[in-house]
């Protein structure tokens, strides 16, 4: 493989490889968690065997931690097409697992005895917009090919749905779970896709189908990619260095939001209720919604002279098309979502974990800006 292309939006990293003019992609979303969650308070279940595909994006490396802390290292079956780092080999099985070829799916399913399979392998709305034919075939033909096996074999299939399933015509404070969404992405039109053949396998072939709407995810342990919610880490980073940053929004886009150790305990917690609690396939989960200046005002009383100048560039289109709010009662009333961190405890934990890997004291870096 020639090189590896990064990209964030919505929180989520995606890996692109490209080989020549020929493009092979697997990619995830986004992040992390640092373990400050008490993902063992949940309920156990015999272990199932679980297959993650595009497993090194960060959500697939940070669900695949959470899952073998509960079920057993060697129950979790991470996937990608990407040479794996060594630390992936050897926190426990990793295979080489191309969405696109059915056959090496079908293989690895049946050898490794799976029961759930997640489906995190996706062209996000960045790329996505740069190779739309590649799009449709990774995230419409790979779906298929996943929905199929699941049907095949009787698998659990969850695959994370998006905001940017909405589009201009949705309403957009709040959104609730079942409403128009028309988005102006092949992103998002595949995950309405993906919506609606997961509910269409459930009803017609009883598949277990099962779908989160994912907020922009949070996470400081890496650096961000440039993504339509990526403001949302990148003013820590800049904000423990330079003290300046450029937003790329207005100041009054709100957006919903989420922290990592949330989506995290979310997506295990769907993955575990009991079907009998699920009225619908897919729903919305929220934690909290804020716009760039409120951000910036809250990081202020940390870091004081933190100056922020909006330059809104094509993501400003993008995030005016996305719900600012999303309505989440469905969740929390079917199987008892709740989140964890509101506004504050998402800053206090991103300047912790920021200032770690930065290697900056937020306690100096306040007290230096206060004496200037």
């Amino acid at each position: 493989m020639a090189g590896i292309l990064h990209r964030t939006i919505g929180g989520a990293l995606v890996r692109l490889a490209s080989q020549g003019s020929k493009h092979s992609l697997i990619r995830c979303l986004s992040t992390t968690p640092p373990q400050r969650q008490d993902f063992g308070s949940l309920p156990s279940l015999d272990n199932p065997r679980v297959l993650i595909t595009g497993a090194l994006g960060q959500l697939g490396q940070g669900l695949a931690k959470v899952l073998r802390n509960k079920y057993g290292r060697d129950n979790v079956i991470m996937s990608d097409i990407i040479k794996p780092p060594k630390h992936i080999l050897q926190s426990g099985p990793y295979y080489f697992a191309d969405v696109l070829d059915f056959k090496n799916l079908q293989q690895l399913i049946v050898n490794e005895r799976i029961d759930w399979l997640v489906h995190f392998s996706a062209l996000l709305s960045a790329v996505g917009e740069q190779d739309v034919p590649l799009a449709i075939k990774v995230n419409i033909q790979g779906l298929h090919n996943v929905m199929e096996l699941a049907k095949m074999y009787q698998l659990r299939i969850f695959c994370p749905s998006t905001i940017g399933a909405f589009g201009p015509e949705s309403p957009r404070n709040p959104t609730p779970d079942v409403t128009i969404q028309r988005p102006r992405t092949i992103y998002g039109v595949s995950k309405v896709h993906a919506e609606l053949l997961g509910e269409y396998y459930h009803h017609r072939f009883g598949v277990d189908f099962r779908s989160l709407r994912l907020p922009g995810v949070i996470s400081g342990d890496t650096t961000p990619g440039g993504g339509t919610t990526d403001y949302a880490v990148q003013i820590f980073d800049e904000a423990l260095t330079s003290g300046s940053f450029k937003c790329y929004l207005k100041p009054d886009t709100m957006l919903p939001m989420i922290y990592i150790d949330d989506c995290l305990r979310g997506v295990v917690e769907m993955l575990e209720v009991p079907q009998e609690k699920l009225a619908l396939r897919t729903y919305n989960i929220a934690a909290v919604s804020f716009t760039p200046e409120e951000l910036a005002t809250e990081l202020r009383k940390v870091v004081p002279q933190l100056d922020v100048i909006y330059e809104p560039d094509s993501r400003q289109d993008i995030a005016d098309s996305w719900p600012q709010r999303f309505d989440d009662s469905g969740a929390r009333t079917d199987w008892g979502w709740t989140h964890h961190y509101d506004l504050d405890a998402l800053i206090s934990v991103m300047l912790e974990v920021v200032g770690q890997r930065l290697g900056v004291s937020t306690r100096t870096k306040a007290t230096a800006n206060k004496t200037r």
